[in-house]
């Protein structure tokens, strides 16, 4: 048995959003505010019933119905005439949908929620809905607070017309009431319609009992370990602290003697009896005077009992001290060693996170004297099919090789049972939510499922919705293929950017990001820079085009004659028949070779039709000879960054290889000429790119160039596609 997919409806950003399960794990990625957590938050509400909603956990758009529907209801003069039905609300409330995947073998397990008598296993869906528990008692409640209120104001003499008493509105009210007036109630659905998050037929009741008990067991590492996040629970504070305080939680419950003994058990607790017995006899030797000093105050007297002493050995309580754990330093002197403390905090994460890990599979296997389960005995049906682990941000304090060991390990750890490997009918599905590309990059990129921020219309709340990424890194064409080994051997950060900046070569690498800096808003945004090439970059648009992230294509003309044969590069020119040998250009945007079309080209003409991509490269650039204005045209980033800071590159004269020849080509008073130069440098044999902007940026302060207008404007863009999402939610 495994989730198949969850859908998630009217909570926080998801409004409505179908998350897709991996077999084995899955990963939520995706840029910072895109409703990573939501989702988290969402699984963890209805996991777990003894967490608390809020009224912030609907859709923020949602609150405007809501409150219309007391408006009706307060302006309703005649009950009879009042709508008090759920079908107002079905559409407004939060509610997910699990459906579960159950094999004909495992239909037993299900018999409380077998949807139809034909039904023979496959997809079946539990609806939870957070819901009024009773509408005419929720009316009562509203109408009687707002109607107090509003009566105790026009009692009062305050001359503030704007004062409002509690409840203003239904918000207001629910804001205090909802866990008293609201509670999650389970709903069977429709396997035939499973394609579409269905509505209920009005015949539809509540089950009567928990749907997942006996199910799932889910278990949940909460984000920020160690500080009090929203839906932590009460016990995952607890025993965070340190590993210690682990340890003698799974000690107690797994492994202490004195439960449940059995004869392995013997030698341990007569130990521990001999040393009660020893430690008895020194504490009354030890106290014998000072308790003799009570008799002085006539104590214990006539009838009173008198003092005695017995130690209570508790081996649970051994572990209660900060050293109880220690790291050795040498394990040929192992009193070389020092508490856990002392150990970096990543590390003593990456146990902590790990031992939890192990806590809840033994947990769910019933390992342990609390259960009388060793780890070899044979499973039945006491225990849940399913374990479902979530855990958010492991990140947290761990570096990046470190992340790198826990997401390599953590679903091995929940299968680490005799009775689970190679056994299909016990599943164990994790789920996570990263910020961290090394985690990412880990893991088989089928398994991301990538949280796309959504811009609202009409200036409503922002949402999210959620990208399959199996869809796309499932298939085996050449694209797919060069985006995973490209992805696998750069960085993943692109799940988690804002916006995304391909750029041809090393030099538009290096000084891109000096570029953004000038850029206000788009310093504060979170945006990936890959270096990919022009004949390249069009082999990551599915992926792009998928995720719909924002994107610029930074390029180069690559002007080549109309023939097209090999080494054809000629120093762009119009009406002479060019053509472009950018493939980017010629496969992605615009789509077109003719380099005298390219070079005319709109701006408008310059953006894909319906997502957020365009594309920049090379236009004609007016230089000044000192008399009038000559139009050249750069072949490459290179010489048009050389062509647009000519003064500045006039003084770089102490320089060598291809920065010497760019300082020669622009003392050249003849701009054609220069332009020439400039031209033949960047394409000679030999010429070293990288090298030339290391010099620029031993030579020169890359804040004082002039940023090459064709970038220039695409950053405009870029910035102004961000600002239009929301200044919010692109600040991180």
């Amino acid at each position: 048995m495994k989730i198949e997919f969850i859908d998630i409806q009217n909570f926080r950003k998801l409004k409505k959003s179908r998350i897709d399960f991996s077999e084995k794990e899955t990963l939520l990625v995706g840029a910072n505010n895109s409703g990573k957590t939501s989702a988290m938050d969402a699984m963890i509400l209805f996991f777990k019933s003894k967490n608390k909603f809020e009224t912030r956990d609907f859709t923020l758009s949602n609150w405007k119905t809501i409150n219309s529907i007391g408006e009706k209801w307060i302006n309703t003069k005649e009950k009879e005439d009042l709508d008090l039905g759920i079908k107002q609300w079905e559409s407004l409330v939060p509610t997910i949908d699990v459906w579960l995947n159950v094999k004909p073998n495992e239909i037993h397990y299900v018999h409380h929620l077998i949807p139809t008598l034909d039904w023979k296993g496959g997809l079946l869906g539990v609806r939870l809905r957070l819901e009024p528990n009773n509408l005419e008692e929720l009316y009562t409640e509203f109408s009687t607070n707002f109607d107090n209120a509003k009566t105790i104001l026009q009692a009062s003499k305050s001359k503030k017309t704007d004062f409002k008493m509690w409840p203003k509105d239904m918000w207001d009210f629910l804001d205090k009431k909802i866990n008293n007036l609201f509670s999650v109630k389970s709903y069977l659905l429709n396997p035939e319609l499973n394609k579409e998050m269905q509505e209920l037929p009005d015949t539809s009741v509540a089950l009567e009992t928990d749907a997942f008990s006996g199910l799932i067991k889910v278990d949940i590492i909460n984000a920020q370990r160690g500080f009090s996040g929203t839906n932590a629970e009460e016990t995952e504070l607890s025993n965070v602290k340190n590993l210690s305080s682990q340890l003698r939680s799974y000690y107690d419950k797994h492994l202490n003697p004195f439960e449940n003994p059995t004869p392995d058990d013997i030698d341990a607790l007569k130990a521990i009896q001999e040393a009660k017995d020893i430690f008895d006899t020194n504490l009354k030797e030890s106290f014998k005077d000072s308790l003799g000093e009570l008799e002085l105050l006539n104590y214990p007297g006539f009838g009173n009992p008198k003092i005695t002493l017995s130690s209570r050995f508790n081996t649970v309580e051994s572990l209660n001290h900060d050293s109880s754990v220690q790291y050795s330093l040498d394990d040929k002197q192992p009193e070389l060693s020092l508490p856990e403390k002392y150990n970096g905090l990543g590390y003593q994460n990456l146990i902590s996170i790990i031992f939890k890990l192990i806590r809840f599979r033994d947990e769910w296997m019933q390992v342990g004297k609390t259960y009388k389960q060793t780890p070899d005995a044979p499973i039945d049906d006491d225990f849940e099919p399913l374990h479902l682990v979530l855990i958010e941000e492991p990140e947290a304090h761990l570096h990046a090789q470190v992340q790198q060991v826990f997401i390599n390990h953590a679903y091995k750890v929940l299968r680490n049972n005799k009775n689970l490997k190679g056994n299909d009918n016990f599943s164990t599905q994790l789920l996570i939510s990263t910020h961290s590309n090394h985690i990412a990059h880990e893991v088989d990129f089928a398994s991301l499922r990538y949280f796309k921020r959504l811009k609202a219309d009409n200036g409503d709340v922002n949402t999210s919705t959620i990208i399959n990424l199996s869809e796309t890194f499932g298939t085996e064409d050449s694209s797919t293929r060069f985006a995973i080994r490209y992805l696998k051997t750069t960085h993943c950060d692109l799940f988690f950017a804002d916006a995304v900046i391909m750029v041809e070569g090393p030099v538009e690498r290096m000084l891109v990001p000096y570029f953004i800096k000038k850029m206000t808003n788009l310093n504060s945004c979170y945006i990936s820079i890959l270096e990919i090439g022009g004949s390249h970059a069009h082999r990551l648009q599915p992926l792009v085009e998928k995720l719909g992230i924002i994107t610029l294509v930074i390029t180069d003309l690559d002007s080549i004659n109309k023939d097209g044969v090999s080494n054809g590069k000629v120093q762009p020119e119009k009406l002479k028949e060019y053509r472009t040998g950018n493939d980017t250009l010629k496969k992605w945007l615009p789509i077109e070779e003719k380099l005298d079309a390219i070079l005319e080209l709109d701006e408008s003409k310059m953006s894909h039709a319906k997502l957020p991509i365009r594309v920049a490269f090379q236009k004609g650039v007016k230089v000044s000879d000192g008399s009038k204005d000559i139009e050249v045209y750069p072949y490459t980033f290179e010489d048009s960054l050389v062509m647009e800071n000519r003064d500045i590159f006039k003084k770089i004269s102490e320089s060598s290889g291809l920065m010497k020849k760019m300082h020669l080509a622009s003392m050249e008073t003849d701009i054609k000429e220069s332009a020439k130069k400039m031209y033949e440098a960047i394409t000679a044999d030999g010429a070293k790119k990288a090298e030339f902007a290391l010099e620029l940026l031993f030579f020169e302060e890359p804040n004082k160039l002039e940023v090459p207008n064709y970038i220039n404007k695409g950053l405009e863009w870029l910035e102004k596609q961000l600002l239009s999402i929301d200044k919010g939610i692109t600040t991180k």
